[in-house]
């Protein structure tokens, strides 16, 4: 048997090298990441009070260091969220850190929002208590504000003690608002589970105290991630300086939407509130 051999021809391609992009496709792709990197700096720059308020970071400047843009951004965004609850209640918070306040001068924001109730720091964490807090409680009733006093828990210190220091610091009397925990921070030495068991003995002993479940005061970011589903049964007041958001959500109680805003009678920047239900019947069942 004859084998024949089968020559095989073979049609090679040449691979050509991918040709490099030209100059003006360069060009194109640069401004293009320039663009995006703009629109997301723009946006984080706007953001960043939030940002910085979930990372544990609340600014600390008087409304003299803002830039005149910065300022012009939070009077506008403030204006808007007053004008679209104009049927609503609004309040303020305050600590040693807004210095002597005149009590007697403080009216109204933007010349047309009544300020009707204030929050006024009482303690921080096991043994301290705020400078400023028995002048201003009292400077504060003198001037028939509605009050409500707050406890700045600090999250690797004893619970208990913390709410003896609160305790033994605060008398409330029938039409103030109920004792309020302010919870930002998260633990160093400790887990979020030993972090919730100190947070519910705070409440727990403060609240068989005063015979009125406490206020539970966070970041919503903090709220949502470590408080939301365990302590639900609580009212909260909830911290949000997005640009952006026009209401508070339905299940808080308050909403801070700002800490930019600018009152008379107080040096620098102060925390501002919207009360989000209906004020006099929540005010009235209190403290009985």
């Amino acid at each position: 048997m004859a084998i024949r051999k089968a020559a095989t021809s073979y049609n090679k391609k040449k691979i050509k090298p991918k040709s490099k992009p030209s100059i003006f496709r360069k060009i194109i792709l640069w401004f293009f990441s320039m663009f995006i990197i703009a629109i997301v700096g723009s946006g984080a720059y706007h953001f960043r009070d939030g940002l910085l308020y979930y990372l544990g970071f609340k600014t600390n400047k008087s409304s003299n260091e803002l830039s005149q843009k910065d300022r012009k951004i939070a009077d506008v965004r403030i204006y808007e969220v007053l004008s679209t609850h104009e049927n609503s209640v609004f309040g303020f918070d305050v600590s040693e850190y807004q210095g002597r306040i005149k009590w007697d001068e403080i009216g109204k924001v933007e010349d047309t929002f009544e300020l009707s109730f204030v929050f006024i720091r009482a303690t921080a964490g096991g043994n301290r208590v705020d400078k400023k807090f028995k002048r201003n409680w009292r400077e504060a009733k003198n001037n028939n504000f509605i009050c409500g006093a707050y406890h700045y828990y600090r999250p690797n210190e004893n619970s208990i003690a913390q709410a003896d220091n609160f305790i033994k610091t605060v008398t409330l009397n029938k039409g103030d608002f109920p004792p309020v925990l302010d919870i930002e921070k998260l633990p160093k030495t400790q887990s979020i589970d030993s972090l919730k068991v100190g947070l519910r003995r705070w409440l727990n002993k403060v609240e068989k105290h005063y015979k009125v479940k406490p206020i539970i005061y966070s970041g919503e970011s903090y709220y949502t991630d470590f408080l939301k589903d365990e302590f639900s049964d609580y009212p909260f007041w909830i911290a949000n300086y997005n640009l952006w958001k026009k209401k508070p959500e339905k299940g808080w109680l308050m909403w801070q939407f700002t800490e930019k805003g600018k009152v008379e009678g107080i040096n620098g920047m102060v925390d501002l509130n919207v009360f989000n239900g209906n004020f006099v019947k929540f005010i009235s069942n209190v403290n009985p």
